[in-house]
């Protein structure tokens, strides 16, 4: 007989019992809580290592004048950069809101609207930010 499975004793046929490290590798109530641990660490090791690229492309260019920028954000290396780092900023931003709902908020109906404004407006934010890009990179304007 182990330890996790037992016998029938007073626990019932069937029944097992877990360690304590069984239980957090259930994660949690809603069964997603590590993946969701995962998904805001490589999105933040995602968006700092495009916020190093960015600054070492500003720093690289000559000047940092209008038409330069859209020069620059007009070349398949200053755009395709940029839409990742947009999309991967506004994703951490709403996973790490939401994480702050989650914990703070405890009515069910103020954190369900709240986490679908927070969704609302992150993907809102991430469209704007994307035309914006998009259209400099297709139109070599920003007018």
């Amino acid at each position: 007989m182990s330890a996790v499975t037992g016998g029938e004793g007073d626990r019932g046929p069937g029944r097992t019992m877990e360690t304590p490290l069984a239980k957090v590798r259930g994660l949690g109530p809603s069964g997603e809580g590590a993946h969701h641990w995962w998904q805001e660490r490589t999105v933040a090791l995602a968006t700092m290592l495009l916020l190093i690229w960015l600054a070492v492309s500003l720093l690289r260019l000559p000047s940092l004048d209008h038409s330069t920028l859209v020069d620059w954000l007009s070349g398949p290396l200053g755009a395709v950069p940029m839409l990742l780092l947009v999309v991967s900023a506004f994703w951490h931003s709403k996973l790490g809101l939401q994480v702050v709902v989650e914990d703070y908020v405890h009515d069910e109906g103020s954190k369900l609207f709240s986490i679908l404004l927070i969704n609302f407006l992150c993907v809102l934010g991430a469209a704007l930010a994307m035309f914006a890009v998009l259209r400099i990179a297709f139109t070599g304007s920003a007018e």
